[in-house]
Order: C-alpha cells, then sequence, then structure tokens
C-alpha cells in the first residue's frame, strides 16, 4: 500500500507541474486534458491514503510521494524545454563573423555596435528554442569567454521569419553537434 501510495502521488505530482507549466506557457487545451487525467490520480491516491489515516507510514508516502513528485515533474519539464529564451549578450570586441555564425547554426540574431564602460562593443539580441539554450551558451563562450550574457523567456513573440521557420520545422534540423 505505502510503494503504490508513493508512486501514485509522484505520478499525481508529475502531471501537475507539468500541467502548470503548460498552462504558463498558454498550452490551454494540452493542460485541460492533463488536468482531467491529474484529478482522477489524485481522487485515486487521496481516497487511498483517507481510508487508511490510522497508518502513519500512508501519510508519510504521500508526503514524500508528493516531494519527489515535484522534482520529477520539474526534470520533466526541463526535457521538454517548451519555449523559447532570449540572450542579450554583449561581447568585448565587435566582431563581424560572429552574428553570421550564430545565424548559419539557426539562432535568430539582431546585433549593433554598442559602448561600455572600457569601450566599443557589440551587442547581440539572440532568439532561440529552450532545448537549445545551452548548446547557445556554449558557443558563445567559445567565441568569446569574457562575453556578458542575460538570457529570459519572453512571453511573447510575434513575426519575423526566424520564428516562422520553427514554427514550419525548417530550423534546427542538423545534430547536436551542428548547432
Amino acid at each position: 500500500m505505502v510503494i503504490i501510495i508513493l508512486l501514485i502521488n509522484i505520478v499525481y505530482v508529475s502531471f501537475f507541474t507539468i500541467r502548470m507549466i503548460l498552462t504558463l506557457k498558454g498550452q490551454r487545451y494540452l493542460a485541460a486534458a492533463l488536468s482531467a487525467v491529474e484529478v482522477v490520480i489524485y481522487v485515486i491516491g487521496l481516497g487511498l491514503v483517507l481510508d487508511n489515516l490510522d497508518q502513519i507510514q500512508n501519510l508519510i508516502a504521500y508526503a514524500v510521494g508528493y516531494a519527489i513528485g515535484v522534482i520529477v515533474g520539474m526534470k520533466i519539464e526541463e526535457k521538454l524545454a517548451l519555449g523559447y529564451i532570449t540572450a542579450n549578450v554583449i561581447t568585448n570586441a565587435y566582431d563581424h563573423d560572429l552574428p553570421k555564425a550564430l545565424r548559419e547554426q539557426g539562432y535568430g540574431v539582431t546585433n549593433w555596435a554598442a559602448h561600455g564602460l572600457e569601450g566599443d562593443r557589440m551587442a547581440l539580441q539572440i532568439l532561440t528554442p529552450r532545448k537549445y539554450e545551452l548548446r547557445l551558451y556554449e558557443t558563445i563562450k567559445k567565441i568569446d569567454p569574457k562575453a556578458f550574457i542575460i538570457a529570459y523567456e519572453p512571453k511573447t513573440i510575434y513575426g519575423g521569419f526566424w520564428v516562422k521557420s520553427v514554427k514550419k520545422g525548417k530550423l534546427f534540423h542538423g545534430s547536436k553537434n551542428e548547432v
């Protein structure tokens, strides 16, 4: 009984975490469908605990399953890597080849000349699907180990050829080493 309660709660909370993330990402229909499954799992798990409240190990299994479910749900979301990341990058020198190299790898790049405390710089705004975020950072650090990077998730993206290409599946189809 303890193992069943533990596993049910891990699955329930993992679904809950993913549903919340889908809701925040605007995936309302998928989130709604997932919530229907989630509530069935929740009712079954809670019912097992409430039917056996006299056995403290069931309550402990419920609590531990909840905690593990949060971690599992977050790990699943990391693997799904839904959405996009925008990275604002400031490099030490203006390098005309850097934006071109990043574009050739499939990233959406806008660049301009910038001026910092210690002289001229290049500023780049780079858009990429979240699943390629770490690869983008590695690429930038290889080119300029001292680059300053700030990344965030844009709430809304509208227009532009790059977003249309990603939605049509035209970008990032190479192997993991190419991008």
